[in-house]
């Protein structure tokens, strides 16, 4: 009868070292993965403490000396050379001059639909 295990593999034999070019492949994949790691790190940090600015739900802020009219609220608020331009909730854009005086009151009409 013949042996189940053939004598070239035996079970204690040592590892064969890898020939200098894997070593250096070797080596070259673990640099890049722990690269890899730390980028995937770094980015989701960044998302995690900057995002929550982002989504905040509160109104824009108006600059100091800007007043809106009765019940208006802002919606955006947009700086240009000279101006600064507040889109309200209720359909206006108002154009106030660097001093805070209104300049221009424009009323945004409804889509007129299909």
């Amino acid at each position: 009868m013949s042996d189940p295990v053939p004598p070239a593999i035996a079970p204690d034999a040592p590892e064969a070292p890898l020939p200098p070019s894997l070593r250096l492949l070797k080596w070259l994949v673990i640099l890049l993965t722990l690269t890899m790691i730390g980028g995937v790190i770094t980015v989701v940090g960044l998302l995690v403490t900057r995002m929550p600015q982002a989504f905040s739900a509160q109104a824009p802020s108006l600059p100091e000396g800007l007043t809106l009219p009765e019940g208006a609220e802002p919606a955006a608020i947009t700086f240009g050379t000279g101006w600064i331009a507040v889109v309200t909730t209720d359909d206006r854009i108002l154009i106030y001059g660097k001093n805070g005086t209104l300049r221009q009151d424009i009323r945004i009409s409804p889509d007129p639909g299909p």
